[in-house]
């Protein structure tokens, strides 16, 4: 099992900066795929970025590429998404996930690929 906490959500100005952060507990986090995801009222669940076990890879959404970083700490047990230039269409829950991976280099980019879900932080984005 892996519990996963978010932090790091709120209200902020469009073209303001939030760091999100989700923290695990549990069994050893450097072996999982950590994934961030958002929901927005009314949409689906999408994939917004993802970072392999040692942090050496990452993928992001096309609609967060170029301002948004997703970064590890192994040994705090953290992941965090910096996000940047943000818009009022950043607007949703963002929910940390993880998988466990085999491979250094594995990365998920489908919600129905993770095990463990955290509780979401909410952004909001004011016009």
């Amino acid at each position: 099992q892996v519990q996963l906490v978010e932090s790091g959500g709120g209200l902020v100005q469009a073209g303001g900066s939030l760091r999100l952060s989700c923290a695990a507990s549990g069994r050893t986090f450097s072996n999982y795929v950590i994934g961030w995801f958002r929901q927005a009222p009314g949409k689906e669940r999408e994939f917004v970025a993802a970072v392999s076990r040692s942090g050496a890879e990452t993928s992001y959404a096309d609609s967060v590429k170029g301002r948004s970083t997703i970064s590890r700490d192994n040994a705090k047990n953290t992941v965090y998404l910096q996000m940047n230039s943000l818009s009022p269409e950043d607007t949703a829950v963002y929910t940390c996930a993880a998988r466990e991976a085999r491979y250094s280099s594995d990365l998920y980019y489908s919600g129905s690929s993770y095990n463990y879900w955290g509780q979401g932080t909410w952004v909001t984005v004011s016009s």
